[in-house]
């Protein structure tokens, strides 16, 4: 027999206008399997009506593993006694060419916090070679900047997306897990992304680290961040990301702790909260599970992913920021999306 809340979430799971209070029960441990289910079924439903059945694939290209930071969850740590690498603009090339004629035309560039790595001057030139090369749509995530350093880079070289995770919403915790470093100021990273919408970034993609706090706190504070932005920001379109802490340089063990039920619940509880919203998965999960879970409410993936600078041209696992689950090259990818009946689309809408 169902209790008073499991029949309360059934009714919202059949709601067409959802509130922030009703997803704080989409949360609940009150959700046994019968109900998930039925959230996962609706959660295919909401994600086919409005997105179809193509999943957009993207690559991040990491140029850049110095950091001036000290996340206890990151492989970039600046303690960490790891090998440092800046790539040059001849060597991002060569990573960007061999990417390209693996089908990509939707680029991440991703690189520690460090201060060279997000300089302007070098920027510019390094997003508008990418256009050259034929991605037609080129993000960034990387050290947060001031809102006029986004507009030149929107202004200047076209830059289309910025992608900005707040890692947790706790402020507790979010000062214990960053020692040192300028990503230690928790609102100076939590405005990035107003920021990049006042600057003219069409993409903004936000999210957190599954593994850090209880996911059920910082998915609410998602939900809230989300709301917020689309209400007073509507101009740019957002997507969200929860990717779980992986095996890297110095990682404590004790941050991964999110089971794959609880992540299957918290993609079915965003979906209906956020039926228009894109959501992204990274190689940071295991092949059987990301293949199991891509239908629930996913539209942009990554395959064949490197998390080192250099590292689709040359293999160097020294360099790289975390271990990458799904190892599985994009043609493998691809076909794995046609067989369980999705279309893979290598180029971005524009």
């Amino acid at each position: 027999m169902l209790t008073t809340e499991q029949s309360e979430i059934i009714k919202i799971i059949n709601s067409d206008n959802i509130t922030i209070d009703d997803f704080k029960l989409l949360l609940s441990p009150s959700v046994d399997n019968a109900i998930l289910k039925k959230m996962a079924q609706k959660s295919m439903e909401l994600t086919r009506k409005r997105f179809g059945r193509a999943i957009s694939l993207y690559i991040p290209l990491y140029y850049d593993n110095r950091c001036i930071n000290g996340c206890i969850y990151c492989g970039f740590n600046a303690r960490n006694k790891i090998e440092r690498k800046r790539l040059t603009l001849e060597e991002i090339e060569k990573e960007a060419f061999f990417l390209r004629k693996n089908h990509f035309k939707n680029i991440l560039l991703v690189a520690g916090e460090h201060p060279e790595s997000s300089d302007i001057d070098m920027l510019v030139p390094m997003i508008r070679k990418l256009h050259d090369l034929g991605f037609t749509c080129v993000s960034i995530e990387i050290a947060p900047l001031e809102e006029e350093a986004y507009r030149t880079l929107v202004k200047d070289a076209h830059l289309d997306g910025l992608y900005i995770y707040q890692e947790t919403y706790n402020r507790t915790v979010y000062d214990s897990v960053h020692p040192f470093g300028k990503k230690k100021d928790y609102d100076w990273r939590l405005e990035t992304a107003v920021r990049g919408a006042k600057a003219g970034i069409s993409k903004i993609g936000i999210g957190f680290l599954l593994g850090l706090h209880d996911f059920r706190e910082d998915a609410i504070s998602l939900a809230d961040h989300l709301n917020f932005l689309m209400r007073n920001h509507w101009q740019s379109e957002y997507s969200l990301s929860f990717p779980r802490i992986r095996n890297a340089a110095g990682v404590n063990d004790a941050f991964k702790n999110v089971s794959d039920r609880d992540f299957v619940q918290l993609v079915c509880a965003l979906r209906l909260m956020f039926p228009e919203t894109g959501m992204s998965l990274s190689t940071r999960e295991y092949p059987g599970f990301r293949d199991a879970i891509i239908p629930l409410g996913f539209t942009n993936l990554s395959a064949g992913s490197s998390t080192a600078p250099g590292g689709y041209c040359e293999s160097n696992h020294n360099l790289q920021q975390f271990e990458v689950e799904d190892p599985r090259t994009p043609e493998q990818i691809s076909t794995v999306l046609k067989q369980i009946g999705f279309d893979p689309v290598w180029k971005d809408w524009q």
